[in-house]
């Protein structure tokens, strides 16, 4: 199922349509909880949820600046791959920055450049 919402997670309709069903909060605790292939599908779903400003703002609210940071400094390679680009996403705003910054984000995402 993490999979399915990852591949719908692609579209812009689809993105509204899982916040709206709950999906943020349910990606978020399997990309904290879950196994590793749940990990992994959960951050590249929340990855492109993040690509739109509501999503943006549920992610954050769930605790994702701090999840995504920790994710890109001790996961697997495509937790770590899926993890920054979850950051880059949420970096587009302002506060976001700030708040990657003050989490260590700066300096995991420097060790995978």
């Amino acid at each position: 199922a993490v999979r399915a919402l990852w591949n719908l997670s692609a579209n812009d309709d689809n993105r509204v349509a899982i916040a709206a069903a709950g999906g943020i909060e349910v990606l978020v605790s399997l990309a904290r909880d879950g196994n590793e292939a749940q990990k992994e599908r959960a951050a590249g779903a929340l990855r492109n949820l993040a690509d739109n400003d509501d999503n943006e703002a549920a992610v954050v609210a769930g605790g994702g600046i701090e999840l995504f940071v920790a994710m890109a400094r001790d996961g697997t390679e495509a937790q770590k791959e899926n993890a920054a680009g979850t950051l880059a996403n949420l970096a587009i705003n302002d506060d976001n920055k700030v708040a990657i910054a003050a989490a260590g984000g700066i300096e995991v995402l420097v060790s995978l450049a």
